[in-house]
């Protein structure tokens, strides 16, 4: 995979940031390595890949806060039209750290706001810049919230000649739920999301079309809260872990859904 993200045109951060999408539709598919391996021979006439200080893929640490009963994972799993998420994210490699608030609405847009944070500010919501964003911001709930969920995985992030879309590909997950120390990784899980300012011509979508792959939406929280924490409700999402049994068991381990 090094070898061939090596011959792709590089796009910078700076670059990058005339595309940033923080109001967007995304659409998620899951892969497994034989298949992102399939699909990246085809890469290099289509896209530019995102290159900071000469490395093309990236390390990421994502901490996700909920509250005592979960509020954020059963909306998910309620199916919530409109719905949040509130994380600290670092990027590793350059040590960079943000808070970040999603929003989820019924049109399937998806608005993220940030702020930036210090190394130090990481694990907590009471520092007073980050408790005014949190404050201003978050909408789901007044409950305190508390570290739940950490997920760690390496991203490659392409975009399309047009620049009118990124692509991330996120794999090597490892998930560690912060109440009760379980730790679960999933190596060959390869999960891609295609970002759009709206519902245009796609690339990428193109290659997972003739390649048979229909968008399955997961997010990583919910896939680490399902592997990680017994005390969740989880039917909802008994389908799509059994698709993502049949895609990976080939080719490496059995996800194990927690009994409660």
């Amino acid at each position: 995979m090094e070898e061939l993200l090596s011959q792709m045109d590089p796009i910078s951060l700076d670059e990058m940031s005339a595309i940033k999408l923080m109001n967007r539709i995304d659409t998620k598919f899951l892969l497994n390595q034989q298949l992102l391996q399939d699909l990246a021979q085809q890469w290099p006439s289509l896209f530019y890949i995102q290159e900071i200080d000469g490395k093309r893929i990236a390390n990421y640490k994502t901490l996700y806060f909920d509250t005592q009963n979960a509020i954020t994972y059963t909306a998910h799993h309620n199916q919530q039209l409109h719905r949040q998420k509130i994380r600290q994210r670092e990027y590793v490699d350059s040590g960079t750290c943000y808070c970040e608030i999603k929003n989820k609405v019924n049109t399937g847009r998806t608005k993220k706001n940030r702020i930036g944070i210090s190394q130090s500010e990481w694990g907590a919501l009471d520092h007073p810049t980050i408790a005014a964003f949190v404050k201003e911001n978050l909408w789901i709930t007044q409950e305190t919230l508390y570290p739940r969920l950490q997920t760690q995985f390496q991203r490659i992030t392409l975009v399309n000649r047009a620049r009118t879309e990124r692509i991330t590909i996120d794999q090597n997950l490892r998930f560690q739920h912060m109440l009760n120390g379980r730790e679960v990784d999933v190596p060959d899980l390869v999960v891609v999301e295609v970002k759009q300012d709206g519902r245009q011509q796609s690339d990428f979508k193109q290659l997972l079309q003739e390649a048979r792959i229909q968008p399955k939406r997961i997010s990583k929280y919910v896939l680490g809260m399902l592997l990680t924490d017994p005390s969740i409700k989880y039917n909802r999402f008994k389908s799509k872990i059994r698709y993502i049994n049949n895609l990976i068991n080939p080719h490496s381990q059995t996800l194990t859904i927690i009994s409660q």
